[in-house]
């Protein structure tokens, strides 16, 4: 065999990173060890791999080709060194998640996993359903957990649980208790949201798209627990899943708005690379994930501990 897995493995790193230099740092080499470890495998093959465009290194169409599979033979390569070290666990994972599902779910089962699998590793990112995607795209992530649509070529969606989300306001608000509100009124008040690229927004834009006016966003948040936390306040009113609001709502400190021009249905998604290699550790994790919905019809329907 003419390559070498650290050969792979630095080409990989610097295609994610798109620089030599932040390549080496994440896998601890110097930067010549790195830039020598790249060029090597070009030369050995007399390809090249990547294209320099400005000060960054871009993938070529070879590189693209290569990328996938060379990720594949990592993760079996680290399945294998795993097995004869004889440790323990399934290996490392790196989950990413969408903002509601990482507050209130995603830590969870990272728990049972760890108790179950003493030994394996795994990182959780949160992000926005947008950021999400991006980072399964180009390999950064194993899995992502996601509350968005997903309609890329390359990554593969798969269903794994209905939400719903909510539209809701202060008990002091003046909407509070009115029952059903039409969607103009609902134009006009001010609106505390979420930010664009994220899954709830989208839900909530898509699912009013049939009028012509536009929400009034009075303030662009990031986070679902600020938001709550606006909309408690007095700001104005907010959109988010029901799953985040439970407790809100048990506690009275939120309470919901009725809509029913407005579809806020939604799906939780797994998604990952169409070629991704499925490892012991990344099959337990989705068997774990399936087996906490299983039986359930809609997420704030899931047995979680209460927040008082």
């Amino acid at each position: 065999m003419r390559y070498t897995l650290r050969q792979l493995e630095v080409f990989v790193a610097v295609a994610q990173h798109e620089s030599v230099s932040r390549a080496a740092r994440v896998l601890a080499l110097s930067q010549s060890a790195a830039s020598t470890a790249l060029a090597e495998l070009e030369r050995q093959f007399d390809c090249q791999l990547l294209d320099r465009v400005g000060k960054r290194l871009k993938l070529n169409a070879l590189g693209f080709q290569l990328l996938p599979k060379a990720v594949a033979l990592l993760d079996r390569a680290e399945e294998v060194e795993e097995l004869l070290r004889g440790q323990q666990g399934v290996g490392s994972l790196d989950v990413g998640a969408t903002l509601t599902i990482g507050n209130y779910l995603a830590t969870l089962l990272i728990s049972d996993f760890m108790q179950r699998h003493p030994g394996s590793r795994v990182r959780l990112s949160v992000r926005n359903t947008r950021a999400i995607i991006d980072r399964v795209r180009q390999h950064e992530l194993d899995l992502g957990l996601i509350e968005g649509l997903c309609e890329d070529d390359d990554v593969i969606t798969q269903p794994w649980v209905e939400d719903e989300l909510a539209v809701f306001c202060s008990p002091r608000h003046a909407l509070a208790g009115k029952g059903p509100i039409e969607l103009d009124r609902l134009l006009r008040e001010d609106w505390i949201m979420r930010e664009q690229g994220s899954g709830t927004r989208l839900t909530l834009e898509q699912a009013a798209r049939h009028r012509r006016g536009r929400f009034n966003t009075l303030l662009e948040l990031e986070h679902t627990e600020g938001i709550k936390r606006a909309v408690e306040s007095g700001l104005g009113i907010g959109c988010v899943s029901r799953l985040a609001l439970r407790d809100a709502f048990r506690r009275g400190s939120l309470v919901p708005i009725v809509t029913p021009e407005l579809d806020l249905s939604r799906q939780f998604s797994f998604i990952w690379h169409r070629h991704k290699y499925l490892a012991t550790g990344m099959r337990e994790f989705l068997r774990l994930c399936r087996q906490m919905t299983e039986g359930i019809q809609r997420s704030d329907e899931i047995d979680l501990p209460q927040v008082t």
